[in-house]
């Protein structure tokens, strides 16, 4: 199964698409899409959203996993944040792919085993399991994130075959 996965943000959007065949992980594709802070939120949110576009023309994912939001003080990056959401989805079910929400506790359930997880835990986690050491650059904690729901996704497959 191919899954591309979001962690959603209007800032930087974290993408990954992932192919997932029982235990094998294998990162297809990752990046951290970021947006120019002096555009306008509707222009960063267009922008980011044509990008996911791209990606999902170029890999056809079978499905969209993504984050769900969770916020506890600012609401007001809380609505952008949810604004770029939607038309992330909007880019899948446009194109006939289902889409897929979890929780922040089901990523750490899925990557490290334990709900109460750190981030640098599922970090660790997540470049165990697709091999991210094997990268150069320095990779931005959104698109280890989207990583994250990926394997999310393909674990939860796994377990409902």
């Amino acid at each position: 199964m191919r899954v591309i996965a979001i962690d959603p943000g209007y800032d930087r959007i974290g993408v990954a698409v992932l192919d997932g065949n029982g235990a094998l992980v294998t990162r297809v594709y990752s990046t951290c899409i970021e947006t120019n802070q002096h555009d306008v939120i509707y222009q960063r949110i267009f922008k980011a959203a044509q990008q996911v576009g791209e990606v999902i023309d170029r890999y056809h994912p079978e499905a969209l996993a993504i984050e769900e939001l969770y916020f506890s003080r600012n609401v007001s990056t809380a609505l952008k944040v949810s604004e770029a959401k939607g038309v992330m989805v909007f880019q899948a079910l446009n194109r006939g792919i289902p889409v897929i929400e979890y929780t922040p506790n089901q990523v750490k359930v899925a990557t490290t085993g334990y709900g109460r997880a750190t981030k640098a835990e599922v970090h660790k986690m997540v470049s165990i399991l697709v091999h991210l050491k094997e990268r150069n650059k320095k990779i931005k904690d959104d698109e280890i994130d989207a990583l994250a729901v990926g394997i999310t996704h393909l674990a939860s497959c796994k377990h409902q075959n």
